[in-house]
């Protein structure tokens, strides 16, 4: 397959754009971290009040999600009569060959919703279980903690409504709380 020079302009900004991407986000979260919200040196202790609320705040709004992908995925094999294992498709009388290619499409797209917030989620919880520990300022809990399960719920909303433009800005505020704990617990060991 011969392509063309403006096809291989198009794929090297594409592949910038991808490398480049984390790398601004990072840098803003140091700026964030360093300038605006202030690192302090890590002093490793019972987590503050301020970090607990702030992370069973963003527990609960995290449980929310889930429970909101799930019943969407649900409603998607309700919807379409897609089965979950090969012994529902039996007892229900229907064949998985025989399921809509909408419908397998939709399922799809839940799959990869639930697989995207869980793999963000796991991420951030590794990375929030320390930064707890060093019990960082009420405003910094806050906007981290509570801001990425915030930018989860916005980025559900705007998968299950096919808006990728609100999708990619709640998936870069996401990627930004999560890299800004990250950037505070490297910083603050640094002090």
């Amino acid at each position: 397959m011969h392509v063309d020079q403006k096809e291989r302009d198009r794929r090297a900004r594409a592949r910038l754009i991808l490398i480049g991407y984390p790398v601004v986000i990072l840098l803003v979260s140091v700026v964030v971290d360093v300038f605006v919200l202030g690192v302090e040196p890590l002093v490793f202790a019972a987590p503050s009040a301020w970090s607990l609320r702030a992370l069973i705040a963003a527990s609960v709004l995290l449980v929310l999600n889930h429970t909101w992908i799930m019943t969407a995925t649900e409603l998607v094999r309700g919807r379409y009569r897609l089965q979950a294992t090969p012994e529902e498709w039996t007892e229900a009388g229907l064949r998985a060959e025989d399921a809509p290619a909408e419908g397998v499409r939709e399922l799809q797209r839940c799959h990869n919703l639930h697989r995207n917030s869980t793999e963000n989620t796991v991420v951030f919880a590794l990375l929030v279980l320390p930064f707890v520990m060093v019990s960082p300022s009420p405003t910094i809990a806050g906007v981290w903690i509570v801001g990425f399960a915030v930018a989860r719920l916005g980025y559900t909303f705007a998968y299950l409504a096919k808006r990728t433009g609100v999708r990619g800005a709640f998936m870069t505020l996401s990627l930004l709380a999560m890299y800004g704990v990250a950037t505070y617990l490297v910083a603050g060991l640094f002090l």
